[in-house]
């Protein structure tokens, strides 16, 4: 049996998106979430996981929506982030089914500062909800973990009340990723930090799942974000083992990985070290760096072979009054770009086992 034969293709919501999670879980493998920007990133995504049957994620942080509506717009209030969001969500679910995969549609990192761009994309789901019984996105993010323990549970058990009606669900962060990525910079904590404790876990649970199961938790285990050759930055997965093993024992069960956990920071991770996430009960892991390189990259190879046909819109090796539209041509080079970037989303779910498993 294959994640077709339990949720439909295009984005799901509620208790499929718990079915895919499950069944991820249960089959030993990961899902990569990937960011986005544009259309063009949407369309490589759904392309690279149609083509190896692959369930996919894709997210919107802040950063990225605000690009989605245009740099032109104004952002002071994050209006723009939440125009951005929204038109891209709907974006997603005008092609996501024609695609044929199940897409989790998911909003990346808000930091407290974000929260008004939380609350805008959550009235939208709100709205959505009303009209078609399912929230317009799937899931969303918040993370908290610059500030106390006790008020990121706070906030984020006040968000899952009110997410909980639609069964959407909620991923929160406890303990710091480094490094920085769109505008959220985490360079100078503390390497103390950079770790999520047992206790930690256990306390997000017993506070998230009398209001909803929906939820998974991003915990710290070394995590940086930005980008690093593997080997320069020390992972430690097999902490959520013990976080797993901690938890078991708190609830009396006999579920081997009672919490979804989420990875976060994977740029320049091993192949090892993400299969042991997995294998210690990682169901989603964050791709950005590596696939806006991967964009970049075709753009690039583009170029340097095209390079004395993109100098002038005429005159070219084959004579100086020849035209040189068939190169320039934003559609040629931004569909390199995508292929680039299609490679790289499909290494992504090799590396955490997903693949042929529609």
């Amino acid at each position: 049996m294959g994640i077709l034969d339990i949720v439909p293709p295009g984005v799901i919501t509620g208790d499929d998106v718990y079915r895919v999670i499950e069944y991820a879980q249960e089959h030993n493998f990961a899902i990569p979430s990937i960011n986005v920007t544009s259309t063009s990133t949407v369309n490589a995504v759904l392309e690279a996981a149609r083509d190896i049957r692959s369930p996919i994620m894709i997210q919107f942080s802040n950063g990225g929506a605000d690009f989605f509506a245009g740099k032109g717009l104004d952002n002071t209030n994050q209006q723009a982030s939440v125009l951005g969001s929204i038109a891209g969500a709907h974006y997603v679910r005008s092609v996501a089914k024609a695609y044929g995969v199940p897409v989790i549609l998911h909003s990346d990192h808000c930091a407290k500062n974000l929260l008004p761009w939380f609350d805008g994309m959550l009235r939208a789901d709100e709205e959505y909800f009303k009209a078609h019984g399912e929230p317009l996105f799937s899931s969303h993010m918040l993370d908290l973990s610059k500030e106390t323990k006790e008020d990121n549970i706070r906030i984020c058990v006040d968000y899952l009340k009110r997410m909980a009606p639609m069964k959407q669900w909620l991923e929160m962060e406890i303990g710091i990723t480094g490094g920085e990525e769109d505008g959220v910079n985490n360079e100078d904590v503390e390497n103390a930090s950079l770790f999520s404790q047992p206790e930690d876990i256990w306390d997000i649970y017993k506070a998230f799942s009398p209001i909803s199961k929906y939820f998974s938790i991003a915990a710290a285990f070394g995590n940086v974000h930005g980008s690093y050759a593997p080997g320069n930055v020390k992972l430690h997965p097999e902490l959520l083992a013990k976080h797993q093993e901690y938890v078991k024992k708190q609830l009396g069960t006999d579920k081997d990985h009672p919490v979804f956990f989420v990875f976060h920071g994977g740029s320049g991770s091993t192949k090892e070290e993400i299969h042991e996430a997995v294998r210690n009960g990682v169901i989603k892991m964050n791709v950005d760096t590596d696939t806006q390189w991967a964009y970049w990259y075709g753009i690039h190879q583009f170029y340097e072979a095209n390079k004395d046909y993109l100098q002038t819109q005429c005159g070219n090796p084959n004579g100086p009054e020849v035209p040189n539209k068939k190169y320039y041509d934003p559609r040629k080079w931004v569909r390199e770009a995508e292929k680039s970037m299609y490679m790289r989303v499909q290494e992504a779910c090799t590396d955490l086992g997903n693949v042929h498993m529609l």
